[in-house]
């Protein structure tokens, strides 16, 4: 029998008893909120999932995005792989989500249902019900629209050192807004509900709560699961591109805001390398695009320098890339919260009291949510208290918007803001799309990213800098990833301001579509540019003499290859530039299997793999029987195995490093 649930809000209480308190207090038919990505409580919402769905008289219906879940491999050679990288990973023990696992496969109980604003990326394209219980809005207005229903928020939080004080740690992003949203309305107060967790970094400020702000604290026996942790990703020579052009555009003394993802690793490195090892990076640069320098937008709206003031952070997400900005001296500039102080700041008479604040409680990074590896994790647990003084963890409304009771303030703070972040596309007349197909189906979701394109241009000198691939794979096949138009858009083309890929720069601020069809297509590859030129000159977009000159036939990714490879054999561009969760054998197993993975896309490209990894292959290469041994097919059990063994040794052969 449970516990009978304590009365005293802030006391501990056992899972069993939190879902009996919250059946007692909510009713039959729950309305339920929980923080997206890693403030989920697991324990808590698989405890209540399992009690709704083994009574149909009662029913559950969960508000929130981004539920996490480790990789479930399909094929046999990806099994291999990560089965055992995931047990290290992510713990043997790491709770999935009911829920979610339900959802993947059409399976949810006809009582549950769940409603995300934002999908792990791609992870639920196959499923009908998360399809159809999408609901698309941007991240400031997730709040409003909860707040008209829930009745129910439970969240992870950290406890302080002596137990007395909790904190909303990784996610206080729309946990605070929600309560403000729920008060406005006229509404009662929902039932907080708590699921600590040891290993959650306990940050102060105003992420740093009573324990009696929750109703009841859930406090589980035995050491706590792993973090969901980020396996970081490899950066490639067109990310590499891509992340070089965009750090050229980050003003000194300015603010950033960043994504998450092997683009925004890639920006981040080149941006310690421009402040770390400032005659490299411009070497590297040149080298990338000669006179790169001297372009126009580079030396009006950013630069090339080391730091000196440095940079604010103003981002949503906190993730690895700001924690190695911080380490590498990068993100110093330190906003106050006083409106008369950043005015003296502002007009160069601040006083020697201001700049004294500034140093003892100005924010050097301002977030709404944290996600990342479990480095930056350690890092934000082991932070000494006068640097984590400087980490302001807060509500959503203050990071991504202008509008409200502190505009002014904001402004100030926000001063040559860059925002950047990742689309899949972007048309040539300059709308990107970044969260949906355009059959419907939502890959991810809009999250922050039209708020922080709308910001870029509310602000006086703010800039939105979209970052893309020039090409993607779909089904084996290669494509552009500027087409002429798309069935869906994200961010509509009225608001187009800066593109970046692998090729360039296209300032699109301003300019009529004629130029910006002009400069979209001078930074698509060159092999889509013709068909481009074509369908832009069917829709009088462009001159009738206009042809493209021939310094776009360069936009390849054999030329970007060329012009990085001393700088990927000097060291200074490394696959893992911000740290890596593989051991060294495991990063050549990914090499070759997503070699293989390409591949083998096509049926005619399966069959002539299949056929060539068949033909004598010779004596193991350098370091291949350990790489075998790792997938456990070095002595093959079946003609199976043997077939796999032959592919994974034909992979390792193709990726190989030269010499």
């Amino acid at each position: 029998m449970a516990d009978a649930a304590p009365q005293e809000p802030g006391v501990a209480v056992a899972l069993a008893s939190a879902v009996d308190a919250i059946l007692a207090r909510c009713g039959p038919r729950l309305e339920a909120a929980a923080p997206l990505g890693l403030g989920k409580p697991h324990r808590l919402l698989n405890a209540l999932y399992a009690r709704v769905a083994a009574d149909p008289s009662l029913s559950l219906r969960i508000h929130t995005a981004l539920s996490l879940d480790p990789p479930s491999p399909s094929a046999s050679l990806e099994k291999r792989f990560l089965a055992p990288f995931v047990e290290r990973h992510f713990g043997a023990d790491f709770p999935r989500l009911a829920y979610t696992v339900a959802q993947k496969h059409d399976a949810l109980p006809p009582n549950i249902k769940v409603e995300e604003f934002y999908m792990q990326s791609g992870a639920m394209l196959g499923s009908r019900m998360a399809q159809s219980s999408y609901n698309a809005l941007n991240y400031t207005h997730v709040a409003r629209n909860v707040a008209a229903h829930v009745g129910l928020l439970v969240q992870k939080v950290a406890v302080s050192a002596d137990g007395s004080m909790l904190s909303l740690s990784c996610n206080p992003d729309l946990s605070l807004d929600l309560l403000d949203e729920v008060s406005r309305l006229g509404k009662p107060r929902p039932m907080l509900v708590a699921e600590v967790d040891a290993a959650l970094p306990f940050i102060g400020g105003t992420a740093g709560v009573p324990r009696a702000f929750f109703d009841h604290v859930v406090e589980l026996p035995g050491p706590a699961p792993m973090l969901f942790a980020l396996p970081r990703q490899p950066v490639s020579d067109p990310e590499f591109a891509i992340g070089l052009y965009a750090s050229t555009l980050v003003r000194d003394g300015g603010t950033l805001q960043i994504g998450i993802g092997s683009l925004s690793d890639a920006l981040c490195h080149a941006l310690v390398l421009r402040h770390t090892r400032n005659a490299e990076y411009l070497a590297l640069l040149e080298a990338l695009s000669p006179g790169l320098a001297l372009h126009a937008l580079v030396r009006e709206r950013g630069g090339t320098a080391p730091f000196v003031e440095g940079l604010y952070g103003a981002s949503e997400m906190v993730n690895d890339g700001f924690m190695r900005l911080r380490q590498a001296g990068i993100l110093v500039r330190q906003v106050l919260d006083d409106e008369d102080a950043l005015r003296r700041f502002e007009a160069g008479t601040a006083t020697s009291d201001d700049r004294a604040r500034q140093r003892t409680e100005g924010h050097w990074l301002d977030g709404g949510f944290y996600l990342g590896s479990k480095d930056l994790y350690a890092w934000l647990g082991d932070m000494p208290a006068g640097e984590a003084r400087g980490l302001g963890m807060t509500r959503i409304s203050h990071i991504n918007e202008l509008y409200g009771g502190f505009e002014e303030r904001e402004r100030m703070q926000r001063r040559e803001a860059r925002f950047f972040n990742t689309c899949m596309m972007m048309t040539a007349l300059g709308a990107a799309v970044s969260d949906g197909l355009d059959d419907g189906r939502v890959v991810s979701g809009v999250g922050g990213q039209y708020n922080f394109v709308a910001m870029a241009h509310a602000l006086r000198d703010g800039r939105s800098v979209l970052m893309f691939r020039a090409t993607r794979d779909q089904k084996g096949e290669l494509r552009t990833s500027v087409p002429w138009n798309y069935g869906h858009c994200t961010i509509p083309r009225h608001l187009r301001d800066i593109a970046v890929s692998e090729y360039g720069i296209a300032d699109l601020r301003g300019v009529d579509d004629g130029g910006c069809v002009r400069a979209m297509a001078a930074i698509a590859d060159a092999r889509f540019q013709a068909g481009l030129l074509q369908r832009a000159h069917a829709a009088r977009k462009l001159k009738k003499d206009f042809t493209a000159p021939p310094e776009w036939t360069q936009n390849t990714p054999e030329e970007i290859r060329r012009r990085l490879a001393s700088f990927r054999r000097s060291g200074l561009l490394v696959d893992y530039p911000l740290g890596c969760d593989f051991t060294p054998v495991e990063q050549r197993l990914a090499g070759a299997l997503g070699w293989l993975k390409s591949a083998t896309a096509t049926p005619a490209g399966k069959a002539a793999t299949i056929s060539c990894a068949l033909l004598p292959a010779g004596a193991p290469g350098d370091g291949d029987t350990t790489a075998l041994d790792r997938m456990a097919l070095s002595t093959p059990r079946s003609v199976g195995e043997w077939i796999e063994a032959r592919l994974l040794r034909l992979a390792l052969r193709r990726t190989a490093s030269p010499g």
